[in-house]
């Protein structure tokens, strides 16, 4: 039989490949051998038609990659056969393999123009070589060359896959021994080559058309689900508007989110005090920890919502509440699964409306305050009240008529301003005003008890101010609100000047030192003290000493004379002495009982009144 490759050349074993024809061609075949050959053609043929139409049915690329080399390996009956495809850089690469042993080779890569697949490829015909290894007319690839002995690769056959004009690869047929390829096997493979190159093409349409439907199927998801997003937003929308128009509050916001998020909602001032929290029905709020902490710093300082996964796989997500570039607290959504990003979007929005509404609570709010300052001022006048300024106070809940309690409220540490925004919540609860007065933090009420109303207002304010304060409450007598504001700003005084630092208390609990604060006493205060301390403090004015203070030192230590040495920094025979000058002045009875304690609350008021200011 003929070793042809149709009219093309390849060498094996030193051996050159002839033209189609000569010994062993069907034309020399004598009458006897004619019906054999026939049959074998014709089982040939149906086998290749039968191999055709399986791979027809086929749909995935592997699946009739791997079904060719199966069925081209039974078809040509070789030791072994392959498919190679060309990849985006031309170089072929083995996709599927049949009867081989290495499993190197079936990854093998072929660089273009190398090979008799490169022979192949380029002149898009089939072609054979009976010895691969010594087919000195094809180029080799060292890399492949060292796959072959592994193999026991000897006789190779390749033929291209072609559609239409394009070889996008070949299909080989190998022998471990050294044999040709007759003209009928070529032709054969050629055949099966071409049917497989079209089983393949259609396979690869078919997956191009199923990725393409996969695509536009995720896209049509894709715009639903972009649908759906949008008009859950707008439902969104819509109810935070309509929370908006009916003068919602936090709370409102929260259940809103609650229904659309179905996780914990939790809303804070900006004192980080919590005003709502609301979560799914059956779901216990989580409490928050440090690692809430820090995503509200996170979230102010970045001004988006921040997320984190907690240690108990909860997620939280936390947005800062702005408007008007001022900062009025956080909202935060806590919940087992992520958030998507449609979910941010509806949390920051939720953030900007509720940083608009306490824009607009405040400024109502502020309006409000500024009425009932102006109010608290005219009030605070010896004036007569107007009918209309009588009838503005009744509009806000406020008899002028019953406001018969004056408190004012000192802390060093925070500012009167300061001390007026805590004291204004709680003036709505005693129906009254609250305002800054002469500086002072000021607030008329009601109360059936002016001590009980001090003691009240100072526990308020403790709480939220978080610092120590002074309240003091006076009883106002007719309208002589003026002369109960001088009383409780003289009598903090006092009170400071007694050592007490945190307390609330009415003006009557210390009326022993109302001869220093009350103003309609001071002749009574001066004539007591120039009674009892005239003689020493005209003699410590004429000699330049210091009696007054030394009497004041005796006293305060009980009549310790080497304590009141050390408080004056005197020595004790010094002390001595000025005792002495005082028994000369005042007589030497001044340290009887009677005597004592009249000197000594003349030494204590003298102190007072200095530090209320009325020292003369």
């Amino acid at each position: 039989m003929a070793r042809a490759d149709s009219g093309r050349t390849g060498t094996g074993s030193g051996r050159t490949n002839g033209d189609v024809g000569g010994e062993g061609d069907v034309g020399g075949e004598g009458e006897g051998e004619l019906p054999a050959y026939r049959l074998r053609r014709e089982r040939e043929l149906n086998s290749l038609y039968t191999t055709a139409r399986s791979l027809t049915a086929l749909g995935e690329v592997d699946e009739v990659l791997r079904s060719i080399v199966r069925h081209a390996h039974e078809l040509i009956g070789s030791d072994f056969a392959y498919l190679s495809l060309l990849d985006e850089e031309g170089r072929l690469v083995v996709r599927a393999s049949a009867g081989t042993i290495s499993p190197e080779f079936s990854s093998a890569r072929l660089p273009p123009g190398f090979g008799l697949g490169g022979r192949v490829i380029e002149s898009k015909a089939p072609f054979w070589v009976s010895n691969y290894r010594e087919a000195q007319a094809l180029p080799h690839d060292p890399a492949f060359d060292l796959l072959v002995p592994r193999e026991g690769l000897m006789a190779l056959l390749g033929v291209p896959l072609l559609v239409g004009d394009e070889a996008i690869g070949a299909l080989f047929a190998a022998d471990r021994s050294e044999r040709p390829f007759e003209k009928d096997e070529v032709a054969l493979f050629s055949a099966f080559a071409s049917h497989a190159a079209v089983a393949l093409n259609n396979a690869r349409l078919y997956e191009q058309t199923r990725s393409s439907l996969q695509r536009l199927t995720d896209a049509y998801r894709t715009i639903e689900d972009q649908v759906a997003t949008m008009e859950r937003a707008a439902s969104v929308h819509e109810a935070l508007t309509h929370v908006v128009l009916t003068g919602g509050g936090p709370g409102d916001i929260a259940q809103l989110l609650v229904e659309h998020l179905q996780g914990t909602v939790t809303v804070q001032d900006r004192d980080d005090i919590v005003l709502a929290t609301r979560s799914p029905e059956g779901q216990r709020a989580d409490s928050e920890g440090d690692l809430a902490r820090s995503l509200r710093e996170e979230a102010r300082g970045t001004g988006r919502c921040a997320t984190v996964r907690g240690e108990d796989g909860t997620f939280r997500s936390v947005v800062a509440v702005r408007a008007g570039g001022s900062h009025f607290g956080f909202l935060s959504l806590a919940r087992r699964s992520p958030p998507e990003p449609a979910d941010v979007r509806m949390l920051e929005r939720s953030a900007q409306i509720m940083g608009l509404l306490i824009l607009m609570r405040d400024a109502r709010v502020e309006a409000e305050e500024r009425v009932r300052g102006e109010l608290l001022m005219e009030l605070m006048s010896p004036a007569p009240l107007h009918p209309a300024q009588r009838d503005r106070a009744l509009a806000r809940g406020v008899d002028v008529d019953h406001l018969d309690t004056l408190v004012v409220a000192d802390c060093p540490e925070r500012s009167a301003s300061d001390i007026v925004r805590h004291l204004k919540p709680l003036s709505a609860r005693w129906s009254g005003l609250a305002g800054e007065y002469l500086g002072r933090a000021t607030m008329l009420l009601r109360a059936d008890d002016a001590d009980a109303a001090a003691h009240a207002l100072h526990q308020e304010l403790g709480r939220t101010l978080g610092a120590p304060s002074l309240v003091v409450a006076d009883r106002i007598v007719g309208q002589e609100r003026a002369r109960s504001f001088t009383l409780t700003q003289r009598c903090i005084k006092v009170l400071r000047a007694l050592g007490e630092q945190d307390r609330g208390a009415a003006t009557q609990r210390y009326g022993m030192y109302a001869l220093v604060f009350d103003p309609d006493r001071t002749d009574d205060l001066h004539r007591f003290l120039e009674d009892e301390l005239g003689t020493l403090l005209a003699y410590d004015r004429r000699r330049s000493t210091d009696l007054v203070t030394t009497a004041a030192a005796y006293f305060a230590h009980s009549g310790n004379l080497s304590r009141s040495a050390r408080a004056l920094h005197v020595h004790l025979n010094t002390l001595l002495k000025r005792l002495d000058r005082i028994g000369v002045l005042l007589g030497e009875d001044w340290r009887s009982p009677d005597a004592a304690l009249r000197l000594h609350l003349a030494l204590r008021l003298h102190e007072l009144r200095a530090a209320v200011g009325g020292a003369g």
